[in-house]
């Protein structure tokens, strides 16, 4: 069985459980969905050993939190969790593959990366993402952790000028002390592009943000996703009072 999280459900539209995934059966529905939204809606090109699945070495090293939809049984939301024990295992984050992070050395034994977000497209509402955070929240609590890190990503469907003028705007009134920025090891050519564009801030680096999540540098460019991926840095004691109400029990 899963190991269910305390979490009340019962005035949602449809029964939905928050769960970490604890066998290879849980953790394959996982890969599955990410192979739904990031391949088959987005485009990725995945590189994983089994066909339907978005697999890498992280996965091993990771905990997999998942939404469960109670009536289907089916995998409709998830996250996946790197705890520093573990990256030191692997021997680093899915982060450093992306940012030279020497600045943020000395926070690394507090660090929680979290990634391959991805939620059903049937299943994109507040309830959903509201789960999922709470179980973030939950775990880092539970911990004691102090610092969330993950790469929050923008399309590049229009050539990148959408990503760049959104990284301008983003940067105005949340972007992190210099002490603490990160570079990017492929960068996204910012000066040729357009970076006056209007744009609106995807809802999920909109949530972060509002949470009091800090833009640590500029973004680098992931050709396997063809997106353009902000390193994001949340202190846990910068969390807004409002979701420290909402999501920490």
């Amino acid at each position: 069985m899963l190991q269910q999280l305390q979490i009340d459900t019962a005035k949602r539209r449809r029964p939905l459980s928050l769960a970490f995934a604890s066998n290879a059966s849980h953790l394959r529905a996982a890969q599955a969905l990410r192979y739904k939204v990031f391949a088959e809606e987005m485009g990725a090109k995945l590189s994983g050993r089994e066909a339907g699945l978005d697999q890498d070495l992280f996965d091993a090293y990771c905990e997999h939190l998942l939404v469960q939809d109670d009536e289907t049984g089916e995998v409709v939301g998830t996250y996946r969790i790197l705890p520093p024990h573990q990256a030191r295992k692997l021997g680093s984050y899915y982060a450093d593959t992306e940012f030279d992070l020497t600045r943020l050395q000395h926070l690394r034994s507090q660090f929680v990366e979290v990634g391959r977000s991805c939620v059903h497209p049937d299943y994109r509402n507040g309830a959903t993402i509201a789960l999922l955070w709470s179980g973030l929240a939950d775990y880092m609590q539970r911990h004691g952790y102090q610092y969330l890190i993950g790469c929050a990503s923008m399309s590049l469907a229009d050539g990148g000028h959408h990503a760049a003028s959104l990284y301008r705007k983003l940067v105005e009134s949340a972007s992190a002390p210099v002490e603490w920025r990160v570079f990017p090891r492929c960068p996204l050519p910012l000066a040729a592009l357009d970076q006056k564009m209007p744009v609106t801030v995807p809802p999920l680096i909109k949530g972060y943000l509002r949470a009091g999540a800090m833009i640590c540098g500029e973004p680098a460019w992931d050709p396997d996703f063809n997106t353009a991926d902000l390193f994001v840095l949340l202190p846990m004691h910068r969390i807004d009072n409002r979701y420290a109400k909402h999501f920490l029990r």
